[in-house]
């Protein structure tokens, strides 16, 4: 940052049109913050600001914060920042982890009957994925053992949706995601490809295993002094989008995983627990385009996509639900 040019200037805002307290206590410290709150222009903001000061400075005074404990806060904070890149988002990552990620897609996802349950995004979703045709494989052939992906996109009414969208990731047998790789050159382990005009899709790519989150950065350490572990179950990353239906953001996650019920981002529901067929037939592994072997494993799963109109009907029906139990700030 080089020396300051000119005259330093405001924001352009004028003082507040009503008197303030000096801010001898620190109940009058809250109590001039959420007043200030109050002239915020957007009514969602002004909601948000103000529920926001009121908890955290809740917060502060329920755990008598020490200088020291917020000086490491703001440190951790700041490590945090610094660690992301554009392949790496450690925020998400902390968001992920202490279940913010989970808890707004549960709200903003509330289950409706007959739809495929959402779960988190995670930090590895890229916008490069390549476009591949129905049967085309998302993983080089090495990368793990094969599985092969197969299903509909329907409407919770069971009609077929043709052409959706669908994104889909996951890591290689090795348990790391392509963006982890320092000499990374292609898209790898992804792709997106559509359905057909009967809603079908299927592809080739490899049994996701078990990882640990980056444990190499602020997070990592924020769960080792927890005494929490770092741990995923392996999973396959889906993401469906179709004109007038709410966008699809899942995993599907193969039974049997150690790490199901304690995942380090509170990713997995019941619903989403799958199970992988074994199949051993040369003649059926090469109609399904593997190149070599007898062996795959089978995921057979549809996707059943909710329309616009219920999801939001549903959401806001619990908005008001939750907005009628909230304590006012």
């Amino acid at each position: 940052m080089g020396e300051p040019e000119g005259k330093a200037v405001s924001n352009g805002l004028p003082p507040p049109p009503f008197e303030l307290p000096y801010p001898d206590s620190p109940d009058v410290i809250t109590s001039n913050l959420l007043r200030l709150a109050e002239l915020t222009p957007n009514e969602r903001r002004r909601f948000l600001a103000k529920n926001l000061i009121s908890h955290l400075h809740q917060f502060v005074r329920e755990t008598y914060l020490t200088t020291q404990e917020w000086e490491e806060a703001i440190q951790f904070l700041t490590a945090v920042g610094k660690t992301c890149t554009p392949l790496r988002q450690e925020f998400i990552l902390l968001s992920d982890v202490l279940g913010v990620s989970a808890l707004v897609d549960a709200i903003n996802n509330p289950p409706v009957q007959g739809g495929t349950e959402s779960s988190v995004l995670g930090p590895f979703f890229t916008e490069d994925s390549p476009d591949l045709e129905n049967g085309d494989s998302i993983a080089s052939d090495g990368k793990g053992e094969y599985m092969y992906v197969e299903g509909r996109v329907l409407s919770t009414d069971g009609t077929p949706i043709p052409n959706a969208k669908i994104e889909t990731w996951e890591t290689d047998g090795n348990g790391f995601y392509d963006t982890q790789y320092s000499n990374r050159e292609k898209p790898e382990c992804r792709g997106r490809l559509h359905a057909d005009k009967d809603g079908r899709f299927g592809y080739r790519a490899v049994v996701p295993v078990a990882y640990p989150i980056p444990g190499d950065g602020p997070v990592g350490q924020l769960l080792l002094g927890m005494g929490r572990h770092n741990m995923r179950p392996n999973h396959l990353h889906l993401m469906v989008e179709a004109p007038g239906y709410t966008k699809l953001v899942t995993a599907f996650y193969p039974e049997g995983d150690e790490w199901l019920e304690s995942d380090a981002v509170f990713g997995v529901k019941k619903s989403l627990v799958v199970k992988l067929e074994e199949v051993n037939d040369e003649e059926e592994a090469r109609k399904r385009g593997f190149p070599k072997g007898s062996s795959f494993k089978l995921l057979q799963r549809d996707l059943v996509l909710v329309p616009e109109a219920k999801s939001r009907e549903v959401f806001e029906q619990n908005a008001k639900e939750a907005k009628k139990n909230a304590p006012v700030a």
